[in-house]
Parts: structure tokens; C-alpha cells; sequence
């Protein structure tokens, strides 16, 4: 398989550090609110390669975490006037449902920040007794000049980056050593979470999580390192240094950026108005559509969310699902012979689609294409798949169709719809709970709802529901 390597700026053929068996790290959401559709690419891009690399035989350790100490979870636990674990935990469960609902596969572990501290405190000693980092009134920095190769992944020169730093500098920048050097630890506030260090009690720097979880689930070397491309610099540039400086070895073989998404045109920005989490994309489609328009396009290229594109994505899994039930009927009502000639001769032209569909995965993950050839299958199956098919063939093609949709994720058996009973029952319950201030049924009920395309609207007039 080739990957394109953003730490070299090429296509490279991937090779394990240990055949058999690939580490991946992406970096996760920082768990204050609900996660949004910019949030969603890399989870869906990176569980796509996950499952890519388990169909073809690789032991996968997928790591992913949840940074769940932040300025953003405090400032919101201040708000509710509850500790920031409330906030954290909270939105760690709602993201595992919008993951759910998007088909993205549970990762192998899913560390939290808040549970890796010892690890930090002890990788932040390590770069002092190296002479990588310094301490100041209970601030710790990295001394980034100390590291030569800094700027290595996002292409920058050190020299140039006073100004591209300014966002790194915290209350205090005269203590610094250097304008660039970045914070490791930061003392406590008050009203904050703290931890108590050598230092003084205080909290590690966001960059220092990664590095340190990467390092003790996947090991000193990670075989893929991945994120949405806005993380190259600072964070993924950061963590390198703070870790190769740290472990005498290379961070991350293989580095890999999933391109920005746009909405209409335009950057995602509440200020725009043009902000939607899952949850809000999820009352007007079903998130299986958000999957498949996002595969549509190559993890790299920049994308665009908008009504008619998401359409076309909405139609285009329709033709998938059609055909594949169509499919079902016709191995219903088969005959029970074995395949004949003519379809022995099929099934060449449909293992060759399987090939092609494989091809497209191997450069660089190209999902695009693959979806392509997708529908070329699909096609094919609509002409060589008649009424008189015997069963053994029909089958083989429906298996083909759902495997290179299991492959990325794609659900093509839908699920046997509520009836309209069902479906008042369960409304009549959400305003039971609701008024018994059960909030988190009534939240879970509405989540259920939405799984099975039922989009509830609370009005004056009392709850109206539609299917999606």
C-alpha cells in the first residue's frame, strides 16, 4: 500500500515496523460539546484505513484519545458551575454515540488525558535532565531551538517563526529562554484542576498528552501517525520534537493529514452561523449519508459540505442499497443450481472490481475511487443478475456488494423501519421522562429515534416527527 507521507512530501510504500501488525495514532476531539462535522472527517477517514488494514490481515492497534483537560472544559464547567470532570465525561459519551452513529468503530484504547499524568510529569523530567526543557516559577518549556530538527514535518524555517508562534505564548513569555519554546507544564489557577508535580501543582501542556499516550499504547516508534491537516503545526510539529528529544528515536513512520471541510464555500465559524455538530447534521440526514459523502472525495483534498452535494451522496447510497436489495429478492427466489457457465464467466469480471476497488485503496487510500468502482459493480449487477440467476451466483455478487461496503463502512442492509405505533409510543415516553427531569432517557430516546431515521421537532403544538 502507498501512503502519502506529509513528513516527506511523497507516496510511500508502507512497510510495518513489526510485519503483520500496524500502530496508528490519531488525534482526538478536546470533549467540551457536542463534536462537529469537521470533527467527523478524520474519525471516519482513519477508521477507514483501520478497516482497510484489518480486510487485509494486518493486526491493527488503533489509538485515539480524548484530551478532557482544556481552558475550553473549564471555562464551560465554570459556566454549569460543576466540576470539569462532569463536562468531560458527559461529552466523551455523546461523541461515542455520534461515533456509533457514524459506523466509526470503537478504537482499541481511548485514553483520557486526566488518567496519564504520572507518564507526563515523568517524560517532562526526562526532557529536563536532558537539557531539552527548563523550569520557571512552576512553567516548564521546551527549549525548541535545543531540538535541530524542529520544523521538519510542517516545512518551516525556525528563524521565520516568531510571528507563527504567537498564539503559543502564554502570561509570562519574558521567562522564556526563547520567544519559541513551548510550555510542557503550567502552574494551577485558581478554581482549576491540578496535579501535584516536581514543579508545583499544576497541569501538562496540550501537545505533551499525545506524545506520552502514543508512547506507552503503541510504543516509542508509532507506524502511522494521523489528524486533520490544521494540527501539522503546532501540535504534530511539537510533539515530535518533545518526543524523539525524549525517547532517542523516531516519533511516527508514516504521517498522514486528512484535508479541511468547508461549509458552502466558506470556513466553518459559529460567527459565519455556518457551525453544525453531528448532532444537528443528524436531524436532516442520516449519518450514513455524512459517511458516504465523506468518502466521496480523497482524505487529502479539501472538502465542501453543502445541501445538493450532500444529496447526491444521499442518492448515490440509495443505488448501493437498491440493488443490493433488489439482490436479496433474487437469492429468495433462486434456483438452487449450482452457477452456470455463463455465470462462472461473471464472476471473473466481478473479481475483477474487487481488484480494482483494491487498487484505488492502495494509493493513498483513494476512497473516491473506490466508491467508483462501487458503483461499477453495482451496474454490473443490475445487467448480469436476472430474475432466473441461479442462487449460488446471486449470492456471490450480493457478498462482493457488501463487502467492499463493509470495507469502508458502508451499512447497505437498512434496518426494518418502527412502525408508526412504536414510534409514538416511545415520543409519549421521551415526555414522561422529561417531565420526571429524566433528561438523559428522553436525550437517549430522541438518539434511538434518530438512529432509525425519525427526526423528532419539539413544538407549541407538542412533538411532530418525520422520517428522514
Amino acid at each position: 500500500m502507498k501512503i502519502y507521507n506529509t513528513l516527506t512530501r511523497t507516496k510511500e510504500t508502507f512497510t510495518p515496523i513489526t510485519e503483520g501488525k500496524v500502530g496508528i495514532y490519531v488525534c482526538g476531539p478536546t470533549v467540551y460539546d457536542y463534536i462537529h462535522i469537521g470533527n467527523a472527517r478524520p474519525m471516519i477517514v482513519f477508521d477507514t484505513l483501520r478497516r482497510y488494514f484489518e480486510y487485509k490481515g494486518y493486526e491493527v492497534n488503533y489509538v485515539s484519545n480524548f484530551t478532557d483537560v482544556d481552558d475550553k472544559i473549564i471555562k464551560r464547567a465554570g459556566e454549569e458551575g460543576v466540576d470539569s470532570s462532569v463536562i468531560s465525561e458527559r461529552y466523551i459519551a455523546e461523541c461515542k454515540k455520534d461515533m456509533a452513529s457514524l459506523n466509526v468503530s470503537e478504537a482499541t484504547t481511548h485514553p483520557k488525558a486526566t488518567e496519564e499524568i504520572p507518564d507526563m510529569i515523568a517524560m517532562v523530567q526526562t526532557l529536563i535532565n536532558k537539557g531539552y526543557a527548563y523550569e520557571v516559577n512552576g512553567t516548564v518549556y521546551f527549549r525548541t531551538r535545543r531540538f535541530h530538527d524542529y520544523g521538519k514535518l510542517s516545512k518551516k524555517n525556525i528563524d521565520d517563526l516568531r510571528s507563527g508562534f504567537r498564539e503559543l505564548l502564554v502570561s509570562g513569555e519574558d521567562e522564556k529562554e526563547d520567544p519559541l519554546d513551548f510550555v510542557l507544564w503550567k502552574p494551577k489557577k485558581e478554581g482549576e484542576p491540578f496535579w501535584e508535580s516536581p514543579w508545583g501543582d499544576g497541569r501538562p501542556g496540550w501537545h505533551l498528552e499525545c506524545s506520552v499516550m502514543s508512547k506507552k499504547y503503541i510504543g516509542d516508534v508509532i507506524d502511522i501517525h494521523a489528524g486533520g491537516e490544521d494540527l501539522i503545526f503546532p501540535h504534530h510539529e511539537n510533539e515530535i520534537a518533545q518526543s524523539e528529544a525524549a525517547n532517542d528515536s523516531e516519533f511516527a513512520r508514516y504521517w498522514m493529514h486528512n484535508g479541511f471541510l468547508k461549509i458552502n464555500n466558506e470556513k466553518m465559524s459559529k460567527s459565519l452561523g455556518n457551525f453544525f455538530t453531528v448532532r444537528e447534521i443528524g436531524e436532516k440526514y442520516n449519518l450514513q449519508v455524512i459517511r458516504f459523502f465523506m468518502l466521496s472525495a480523497h482524505y487529502r483534498s479539501p472538502l465542501n459540505f453543502s445541501a445538493d452535494l450532500v444529496e447526491a451522496s444521499k442518492n448515490g447510497l440509495e443505488r448501493i442499497r437498491t440493488a443490493y436489495s433488489r439482490l436479496q429478492e433474487v437469492i429468495a427466489a433462486g434456483k438452487e443450481d449450482v452457477m452456470t457457465a455463463a455465470e462462472k464467466e461473471n464472476v471473473k469480471q466481478i473479481d475483477a472490481y474487487v481488484e480494482k476497488f483494491e487498487a484505488a485503496m492502495e494509493d493513498d487510500l483513494n476512497t473516491a475511487d473506490a466508491i467508483s468502482v462501487i458503483f461499477e459493480l453495482v451496474k454490473y449487477a443490475n445487467t448480469s443478475v436476472g430474475q432466473d440467476a441461479t442462487k449460488e451466483f446471486s449470492t456471490y455478487v450480493a457478498k462482493k456488494i457488501k463487502l467492499l461496503c463493509d470495507i469502508l463502512g458502508i451499512i447497505v442492509e437498512e434496518e426494518q423501519g418502527l412502525l408508526d405505533d412504536e414510534i409514538e409510543a416511545l415520543i409519549k415516553e421521551r415526555q414522561d421522562a422529561r417531565k420526571e427531569r429524566n433528561f438523559a432517557r428522553a436525550d437517549e430516546i430522541r438518539n434511538m429515534l434518530l438512529d432509525k431515521g425519525i427526526v423528532l421537532e419539539d413544538t407549541r403544538e407538542g412533538v411532530r416527527w418525520k422520517r428522514a
